[in-house]
């Protein structure tokens, strides 16, 4: 009797009732059900997606062919950028033999003068073409015999002046090989110095 009473009751309205309260079919218009999540505006999108979206966009080359040219392109650009560096003078892009503050300081009081040496292509030049001269021979050796004294006295000069400056401004530092560097820097054009010379010609170093 009592279990008859229990079911009906199961059954009856007042279940229904309670069944429609609680999937919030007698909430008010418009108001979400407890057991609804509230929508976003948009659907949740997928891990996957999510992840695609993050990625950085990449075109492959099509094929071997145009891989190749790109991959030469990158490489034609990345060589331009570091010679120009090189040009300005900028520490990492510079060769082994020219990095550091010792090396850097002989390159300027070698670009703060002029000398016979930075002459040294022209006059090489000009004595070629009088070897050609049977009457100028003997000058010409003498010529080339004074050009290579003056050009080693500028060397000695040079080497014992950068050493010098070095060992006040940077203490401790390696000065081996100076006299060298200094000495070929010489003797190049000063157009066609790499690194490019910072100071001109006459300034104080």
């Amino acid at each position: 009797m009592f279990k008859r009473r229990s079911a009906q009751l199961t059954d009856g309205p007042e279940a229904d009732a309670a069944d429609q309260a609680d999937n919030g079919e007698d909430a008010a218009p418009g108001a979400v059900p407890r057991n609804v999540t509230a929508a976003k505006g948009r659907p949740t999108p997928k891990r996957s997606e999510a992840e695609k979206r993050r990625r950085q966009p990449y075109s492959a080359p099509a094929d071997r062919k145009a891989a190749l040219a790109q991959s030469r392109t990158q490489g034609r650009a990345d060589r331009t950028k570091r010679y120009e560096a090189m040009r300005r003078g900028e520490d990492w892009a510079l060769p082994a033999k020219d990095r550091g503050p010792v090396r850097a300081l002989a390159r300027d009081v070698v670009d703060s003068r002029r000398r016979v040496s930075e002459f040294y292509m022209y006059i090489v030049g000009a004595l070629v073409v009088l070897l050609f001269v049977p009457t100028l021979r003997t000058i010409v050796d003498y010529v080339v015999l004074g050009v290579i004294v003056v050009m080693l006295t500028e060397a000695m000069l040079l080497g014992r002046q950068v050493r010098k400056l070095a060992a006040q401004r940077f203490p401790g530092e390696r000065t081996k090989g100076l006299t060298v560097y200094s000495a070929l820097r010489a003797m190049q054009i000063r157009a066609l110095r790499t690194p490019k010379p910072r100071v001109k010609a006459g300034a104080q170093v």
